[in-house]
C-alpha cells in the first residue's frame, strides 16, 4: 500500500506526527535551513543548526539527517533533507529529497512535510511524487510483508491542487511499477488486457481488446507471429481518453511483451531472468492513462499496447519467416529475439491511421542502448525536432534523464532484405539506431513520432533516489508531463 498523502493547515510547530521533514540548502557558511526549518530550529533553541554543523552536514541532494527534537515540537524527530545549492534548487532536488526521506523514515508511520517551503514552482507536486516513489515496495506475494514505510504524509500548509497533481503522477508510476514487478506466470497477455480494461473502466474511458481471431481478421500478423510459440495467446489493447474540447490528439504505444525467452533465438538463462520487465513500455502507457481522468488535460489520447509472450513453442516464429504487418509492409525475421519491433510495427502502422498529431512509443527495445547510454538514461529517437524538444523538456521536469540519439538515413541500408520490404536486424553495431529505423518504416508519412528506448532504465538492481529495486516505472511521468504541456 502506498502512503496516504494529505494536506494540513497545521504549522510544523503544531503538527502531530512521528517525524517532521524540513529542507536545507547548501551554503558556504553551512547548511541553510528553509523558512519553516528555521522556525523549528528556533523552537529547539538553535540545537538543530548546531547539530548539523557539528556533524558537517553538507545538505547534498538525497542526504537526510535525523535529529531528536527533545519535545520542542510535537514531532519526536526532525529529518533534515538536503536540497543542494539554493540557486540550483529545482523540482528534481525536491523530489529526490522527499524520496530519500521516505526511505530514511521507514519506522515513522506519519510524516509531516515542509519540503515545499521555499521551493521552486511545482515543489509540492514534486515532493508528493517523491514520497510515493521513495516509499514504494512490491510486497504483493510476501506472506508477511514488512511494515517499514510511512503510512501517511501530511503536507503542512501546502496547496491542495498542486499536491493532488503530484499524487496523480506518483500513483501512475507506482501502478506501472506494480505491473512490471508482477510475475510472468500471473501477468500474461490476457491478464494485462484485463488490467487495461479495468483502468479504462475506472477512468471512464472506452477500451477495445483484439483477441487472436480479431487480430487475424484485421491483419496484425506481427503480433500474431511473435505470439505463436506461447501457450498464452496475444492481445492488442486500445484505451481512449477523450476530453470535451481537445486541443490535440496523440497516440501512446507501449511494448507489452510479458515474457521474452528470445523465442527460437533463445536467450541464455541469466539474460532471461529479468525478462518479465519486457512489458515496461506497456506499463508506462497504462500508468499514464490511469492518471488522465484526474489530471484532465485537454488532449485526446489513444493508448495502444501490443501484448504477447515470446516463447519457443511448437509453432514458434522461425528465422527466415516473412511477416506481412498491419498496413501491408513485410519484414524478414532473422532473429526471433528482435521481436519487440515486430509487434510495435503493427501498432505504429495502426496508430498512424488514427488521425493523431503525434505518436510516442515506449519500449525496452535494445541492449545496445545500454551500451551507448548506461543504465540510467533513456534513448530518445525522433523524426521531428519539435517533438523531441517537447519530450526532453517533459523529461527534465520529471527527473527522468534521456539523450537524443541519431536516425542516420544511410544506416537504413543495413536493414534491406532480399525477400521482404525490410529485415528485423542489421549488423553488429549501432543496434539501437537500426531498431529505431526499423520502427520508423511503419510510421505514417509526415506524422511526428518519437521512440523512447527504455531497455536500460526500466529496471534497477538497487534502490536509489526515486528509483526502486526492480521495475522503475520510467517514462510514465514524462508521458504525463508531455501530454499536459500539449493541453
Amino acid at each position: 500500500m502506498s502512503p496516504e498523502i494529505a494536506v494540513s493547515e497545521e504549522s510544523p510547530l503544531e503538527a502531530e506526527c512521528d517525524a517532521l521533514v524540513v529542507g536545507a540548502f547548501q551554503a558556504e557558511e553551512g547548511p541553510g535551513l528553509t523558512e519553516r526549518g528555521r522556525a523549528v530550529d528556533e523552537a529547539m533553541e538553535g540545537r538543530l543548526r548546531r547539530h548539523l554543523e557539528a556533524i558537517g552536514f553538507k545538505a547534498d541532494p538525497g542526504k537526510v539527517v535525523l535529529v531528536p527534537t527533545g519535545g520542542a515540537v510535537p514531532a519526536p524527530v526532525v529529518a533534515v533533507a538536503g536540497l543542494g545549492p539554493e540557486t540550483e534548487a529545482h523540482t528534481s532536488q525536491v523530489r529526490r529529497a522527499a524520496a530519500a526521506s521516505a526511505r530514511s523514515l521507514g519506522h515513522a508511520a506519519v510524516l509531516g512535510s515542509t519540503l515545499h517551503s521555499d521551493g521552486p514552482e511545482g515543489a509540492a507536486a514534486a515532493a508528493a511524487e517523491g514520497y510515493l516513489l521513495g516509499a514504494y515496495r512490491f510486497t504483493s506475494h510476501k506472506t508477511s510483508p514488512p511494515a517499514n514505510k510511512p503510512s501517511r504524509v501530511l503536507f503542512l500548509q501546502a496547496g491542495a491542487a498542486e499536491v493532488a497533481k503530484g499524487v496523480a503522477y506518483g500513483s501512475a508510476t507506482t501502478l506501472a511499477r506494480d505491473l512490471v514487478n508482477e510475475p510472468p506466470s500471473l501477468l500474461t497477455p490476457e491478464t494485462l488486457a484485463a488490467r487495461a480494461v479495468e483502468i479504462a473502466t475506472s477512468g471512464g474511458y472506452a477500451s477495445k481488446v483484439w483477441d487472436v481471431d480479431a487480430l487475424r481478421q484485421d491483419g496484425f500478423e506481427g503480433i500474431l507471429s511473435v505470439g505463436r510459440g506461447s501457450a498464452h495467446p496475444p492481445r492488442f489493447i486500445r484505451l481512449d481518453y477523450e476530453p470535451p474540447e481537445p486541443k490535440a490528439k496523440v497516440a501512446l504505444v507501449g511494448k507489452g511483451v510479458t515474457f521474452d525467452s528470445g523465442g527460437l533465438s533463445l536467450k541464455d538463462a541469466r539474460n532471461m531472468e529479468t525478462m518479465k520487465t519486457d512489458m515496461s513500455g506497456a506499463a508506462a502507457v497504462l500508468g499514464a492513462m490511469s492518471a488522465l481522468a484526474d489530471l484532465q488535460p485537454q488532449v485526446q489520447v489513444v493508448g495502444l499496447i501490443p501484448a504477447t509472450e515470446n516463447m519457443p513453442g511448437q509453432d514458434a516464429m522461425k528465422p527466415g519467416d516473412v511477416i506481412k504487418h498491419y498496413g501491408g509492409t513485410t519484414s524478414e525475421v532473422l532473429n526471433t529475439d528482435a521481436e519487440g519491433r515486430l509487434v510495435l510495427a503493427d501498432a505504429l502502422a495502426y496508430a498512424s491511421e488514427q488521425g493523431v498529431d503525434a505518436i510516442v512509443d515506449v519500449a525496452t527495445l535494445t541492449g545496445a542502448i545500454m551500451v551507448a547510454l548506461g543504465g540510467k538514461c533513456t534513448g530518445l529517437f525522433s523524426n521531428d525536432d519539435s517533438l523531441a524538444q517537447e519530450l526532453q523538456i517533459a523529461t527534465e521536469k520529471e527527473g527522468e534523464r534521456n539523450w537524443r540519439m541519431p536516425l542516420f538515413d544511410d544506416y537504413a541500408s543495413e536493414l534491406e532484405s532480399e525477400v521482404a520490404d525490410i529485415k528485423n536486424i542489421g549488423g553488429r553495431y549501432g543496434g539501437s539506431i537500426l531498431a529505431a529505423l526499423f520502427l520508423r518504416k511503419f510510421v505514417g508519412k509526415d506524422i511526428p513520432w518519437a521512440h523512447l528506448d527504455i531497455a536500460g532504465t526500466a529496471r534497477s538492481d538497487s534502490a536509489s533516489d526515486e528509483s526502486s529495486k526492480g521495475g522503475t516505472g520510467t517514462a510514465t511521468r514524462t508521458l504525463l508531463a508531455w501530454i499536459e504541456d500539449r493541453g
